[in-house]
C-alpha cells in the first residue's frame, strides 16, 4: 500500500480535473432523463481520455517538457507558431477563466445545499460568502506552490468525491444487470444525441492534455517511469469514469424531469432514500468544485508558461500572476451570482475548435522521434489516436453548433 501511495502520480489531478461542476451536472442530466441507456458514453469516453493522457504523460516524461513548450519549440515557421501560440492561450486562458465561476460556483453550490446561503452586503450588493471560502482554499494550496502538498490534497479530495459519489449510487439499489447491458450496448434514445456529445466532451478535456505532460515531468525524470505513468493514468482516469457512472446511476432513480443540476439531483433523493443520499451528493459536489477550481488555473499557468517562454516554477511571480487572475475572476462571478453564459460560449467555441487541433498537435509531436526517440507513437497507438481525432472532430462541430442553435 505504501509502494502503491508513493507511485501515485499526476492521474489523480486529471481525474480530479475533468470531474468538475459541468461533469457532475452532465451525468446527472443523462441519468435523470435517459436512466442507463447512456452509459456506454461514458466508457467511451474514459478510453478516449485514457489514450490521450497517456500519450501526454509519455511526453511529459521523456522530453522533460510540456506540451506547450514542445509546440512552441518544435514548429519552426514563426508565423504559424505565433498563431498557434495566440490560439491556444486564448483558448485555455480564457476559456478556463470563463469555466473558472462554474467550479467555484458548483463547490458551493454542494455547501450551500447543507449550510444554506450565508451573504454579506457591501455596498447594497448581497454577495455570498460560500465562494470567497472556497477561493481562498484555492489561493492557499497553490501559493504553498509545492508539487507534493497538491497532490496529496487532491488525491484526498477525489477519495472523498469518489466515496460521496459511489455511495449514493449504492443508495439507489441499482439494476445491476441493467446496468452492465448499458455499458457495452450503445443506444440512441430520442434526444439524446447532445447528451453524448457532452458526455464524451466533458471528460476528454484540451487543458488536462497540458496539464498532464507539465505534472508527469514534475513526478517523474527516467524513462523507465512510463511504466509506472501508464498505470496511474489508467487507474485514475478508470475511477474517474467509475465515479462519473455513480452519478448517471444516481440520477435514473429519479422519477421527474424537474432536474437542471446537481444540487437538484441532491434534494430530489432526499425523499426516496432520506437525508443520507442529500449529504452524499453534496459533499461530492463540493469536491468537484474545489478540485477543479484548483487544477483550472494551474493548467492555464503551465500553458502561458510554455507559450511565451517562461520559467516554470510553481513560486515564480509570473506563474502565480496567471493563476491568480485566473482564480480572482472565478470567485468574483461566483460571489456575484453573476453567470458568464456568453463568456461561457465564446469558451465552448474556443475549445470546440481547441480539442481536435491540440489532440491534431499531439498526434504530430507523438510521432516525432526527435523528440520521442523509439518512444514515439507505435501503428497501433497512431490508429487509435486518429479514430479519436475524428471523434473530436464531430464532437468540436457538434458542440459549436450546439452553441449556435443550429442543432
Amino acid at each position: 500500500m505504501k509502494n502503491w501511495f508513493r507511485n501515485i502520480g499526476p492521474g489523480p489531478l486529471v481525474a480530479a480535473a475533468f470531474i468538475g461542476p459541468g461533469t457532475v451536472t452532465v451525468c446527472a442530466l443523462a441519468g435523470a432523463n435517459f436512466a442507463y441507456a447512456l452509459l456506454w458514453a461514458m466508457i467511451l469516453s474514459v478510453f478516449a481520455t485514457i489514450v490521450l493522457q497517456e500519450m501526454a504523460a509519455r511526453l511529459g516524461i521523456i522530453s522533460q517538457k510540456g506540451l506547450s513548450q514542445v509546440i512552441r519549440d518544435e514548429i519552426k515557421s514563426p508565423v504559424l507558431r505565433g498563431f498557434s501560440v495566440v490560439l491556444i492561450l486564448s483558448a485555455i486562458v480564457i476559456g478556463n477563466a470563463a469555466y473558472e465561476a462554474g467550479n467555484i460556483s458548483g463547490g458551493a453550490l454542494g455547501l450551500e445545499t447543507l449550510l444554506g446561503r450565508p451573504t454579506i452586503k457591501i455596498f447594497n450588493l448581497d454577495l455570498s460568502v460560500i465562494p470567497w471560502f472556497l477561493g481562498f482554499l484555492a489561493f492557499i494550496l497553490l501559493y504553498i506552490g509545492r508539487y507534493k502538498v497538491l497532490e496529496k490534497v487532491l488525491v484526498g479530495l477525489v477519495i472523498l468525491m469518489s466515496l460521496a459519489f459511489l455511495s449514493a449510487a449504492i443508495l439507489t439499489k441499482p439494476q445491476i444487470f441493467s446496468v452492465l447491458k448499458t455499458m457495452v450496448v450503445p443506444q440512441f434514445p430520442e434526444q439524446s444525441i447532445l447528451t453524448i456529445v457532452a458526455l464524451v466532451g466533458t471528460t476528454v478535456v484540451p487543458y488536462n492534455l497540458f496539464l498532464h505532460a507539465s505534472l508527469a515531468k514534475t513526478k517523474w525524470k527516467t524513462n523507465s517511469d512510463i511504466k509506472l505513468a501508464r498505470k496511474d493514468t489508467i487507474l485514475a482516469v478508470v475511477l474517474g469514469g467509475i465515479v462519473s457512472m455513480g452519478i448517471i446511476i444516481s440520477a435514473a432513480a429519479i422519477k421527474t424531469e424537474n432536474i437542471s443540476n446537481a444540487a437538484d439531483l441532491a434534494l430530489a433523493l432526499e425523499p426516496l432514500f432520506g437525508t443520507n443520499a442529500k449529504y452524499f451528493l453534496s459533499i461530492g459536489l463540493f469536491a468537484a468544485g474545489i478540485t477543479s477550481a484548483i487544477t483550472a488555473p494551474l493548467a492555464a499557468a503551465y500553458v502561458a508558461s510554455g507559450c511565451l517562454g517562461w520559467k516554470i516554477d510553481l513560486r515564480s511571480r509570473r506563474f502565480r500572476a496567471v493563476w491568480i487572475f485566473i482564480l480572482g475572476l472565478g470567485v468574483a462571478f461566483s460571489s456575484f451570482g453573476f453567470k458568464p453564459i456568453e463568456i461561457i460560449k465564446l469558451a465552448q467555441v474556443a475549445n470546440g475548435l481547441l480539442l481536435p487541433i491540440i489532440a491534431g498537435f499531439l498526434l504530430w509531436v507523438m510521432n516525432k522521434a526527435s523528440v520521442l526517440g523509439t518512444y514515439k507513437n507505435s501503428k497501433f497507438q497512431n490508429i487509435l489516436g486518429l479514430i479519436i481525432l475524428v471523434i473530436t472532430i464531430f464532437l468540436g462541430l457538434k458542440g459549436i453548433l450546439s452553441v449556435f442553435n443550429l442543432l
